[in-house]
């Protein structure tokens, strides 16, 4: 959306002229809207970090304590094992429970939950986030409520949109993470 301001304008004769000058930089450059996106960046990240720590510990809000990891249990083996007959079910039903899954899953939550809380190496999270939720999408499908839409999609299109307005240097550190030598030398971990 374009925005637009008058300016006085005077030529090299003195003559003095209001110019209207539209602004095409993007909304999400006002106070206002980088901090709507740096709580929605807080709030996600909030989902990431909660959904690792109440399978890692078994903090009773969908994980009892008796099948938390550190005791044994397993982070992917309930969701998984319970697909509906989707069209990805037999797939998920295998890992479901694996050991290599649980690792990536639990990597994944913890990972992309710290870049987002953080606000640093929001590409890479808006990367991993999408691919983790749109397997977990894939998980549910046909989802419960909607033909097609459901929470999952919904979070993969918000995390791409923090990385692309730069949610991070709101509320976070991304701006001094965009200044360190290791983003400097490889820019997609920005």
């Amino acid at each position: 959306m374009a925005v637009s301001e008058h300016k006085v304008h005077t030529n090299h004769q003195g003559h003095r002229t209001l110019v209207r000058v539209m602004a095409t930089g993007p909304l999400t450059e006002s106070p206002a809207a980088r901090y709507v996106w740096a709580a929605a960046r807080l709030a996600l990240g909030w989902v990431f970090a909660w959904a690792f720590l109440d399978k890692m510990f078994g903090l009773g809000h969908e994980t009892p304590a008796a099948k938390a990891w550190v005791d044994g249990g397993s982070p992917t083996e309930g969701f998984l094992a319970n697909s509906p007959e989707g069209p990805f079910a037999g797939f998920y039903n295998d890992i479901a429970g694996a050991v290599w899954a649980d690792w990536l899953f639990m990597l994944g939550l913890a990972g992309i939950g710290a870049a987002l809380i953080l606000g640093i190496g929001m590409r890479l999270a808006a990367v991993a986030g999408t691919a983790l939720l749109v397997m977990m999408w894939t998980a549910v499908l046909p989802p419960a409520n909607n033909p097609f839409m459901d929470d999952h999609l919904i979070y993969a299109i918000v995390i791409v949109g923090l990385a692309l307005v730069s949610a991070g240097d709101t509320l976070g550190l991304g701006r001094w993470w965009g200044e360190t030598r290791l983003v400097k030398r490889f820019p997609f971990v920005k």
